[in-house]
């Protein structure tokens, strides 16, 4: 007789639960960062309303005048999302976690590329068109968005935590390999709408497509989610899952795409510079994962005030001198009592 109000206590409860966690999270943010906010705000938005101007200057007729309705109705949606999630993503740029910025991201690319493919579909029926120009522009747009947007998401300047110059440089160095990473994925993409004298089959452009939209949604997202990670001190075990995943899916199967592009198709815009640097990273990373197991193997313990040193140097501010542990420190003036005593 009682079974069913208990079980809906123990809803209630439950719910009153969830209810408090997420009103704390809400609670914990910081005040948003003005200008990065903003900054966010202007990269989305800029590269939504040149791929908007795209769909529309590429239909005629009756027919501009409902794509142009449409895409207006998803900007304001969208723009609706985005004034809420820009500000969350504001008001945790100077901590290290970064789990709005990965909505954000996912958010961006999954719309992005929805236009981007409506707009290659419509190159793909005009091929006869060769409007050379405004291909390139359309791929010279998404080159420096997309990274750029990365950037700004991971505002590596603003991190409080990170205070030491060498552990910045480190994780510059870790960006860099990023953009260049999503600089790879873009230029294959653009392989499909740039001019080319003999194009690719219908499938085999499709499967490209998709892939490379699979790994913009998620190589940038791993990346973030390891940044996430890095709160106290650097941690190289923390920091290896993207370059494995980069290692497989874009060192190697980017590599073979290309190989496959140019035997087989005949492909004339395959990029040999991205072949290089993808043989490049294969061995830099071979050689980084070979070290990386000769040190896990004479890995021997440190001495307990050299771990101490190192975590408090990411916690003191720049202009206090960290105390020297071979120094002595003075010692303490004694007691009145002591004094007495002698």
């Amino acid at each position: 007789m009682h079974k069913p109000r208990q079980v809906s206590e123990s809803n209630n409860k439950f719910i009153q639960a969830w209810g408090s966690r997420i009103l704390n999270l809400t609670m914990v943010l910081p005040p948003p960062d003005k200008q990065h906010v903003c900054l966010t705000t202007i990269v989305i938005m800029t590269s939504m309303a040149v791929m908007d101007a795209y769909l529309v200057e590429q239909n005629l007729g009756p027919r501009k005048i409902g794509v142009c309705i449409i895409v207006l109705v998803g900007d304001i949606c969208f723009l609706i999302v985005l004034r809420y999630v820009a500000v969350w993503v504001g008001a945790e740029v100077r901590t290290a976690k970064r789990g709005y910025a990965m909505i954000l991201w996912f958010l961006y690319i999954f719309v992005l590329e929805i236009k981007l493919y409506f707009v290659f579909q419509n190159y793909k029926a005009e091929r006869q068109t060769m409007e050379t120009v405004a291909r390139k522009a359309l791929t010279l747009l998404l080159s420096v968005c997309v990274p750029g947007l990365y950037f700004v998401l991971v505002a590596l300047d603003s991190m409080e935590y990170m205070r030491t110059f060498r552990k910045k440089e480190d994780m510059r160095g870790r960006l860099f390999w990023v953009a260049l990473d999503l600089l790879d994925i873009l230029d294959i993409q653009a392989n499909l709408w740039e001019p080319q004298q003999t194009g690719l089959p219908i499938w085999a452009e499709g499967l490209v497509f998709f892939y490379c939209y699979i790994l913009l949604l998620i190589l940038p997202c791993v990346s973030l989610s390891e940044i996430s990670l890095q709160v106290e001190h650097m941690s190289p075990q923390k920091m290896m899952l993207y370059p494995v995943l980069s290692l497989v899916a874009i060192n190697i199967v980017t590599t073979l795409i290309r190989g496959v592009n140019m035997v087989l198709f005949q492909d004339s815009r395959v990029s040999t510079i991205f072949i290089g640097k993808n043989v490049v990273a294969l061995a830099t990373k071979a050689c980084t994962f070979l070290e990386y197991h000769r040190q896990v193997k004479e890995f021997t313990p440190q001495d307990p005030v050299t771990i101490a040193m190192e975590i408090q140097q990411n916690s003191v501010p720049h202009d206090q001198k960290l105390p020297n542990p071979t120094t002595s420190f003075p010692e303490a003036p004694s007691s009145p009592r002591e004094i007495t005593d002698t």
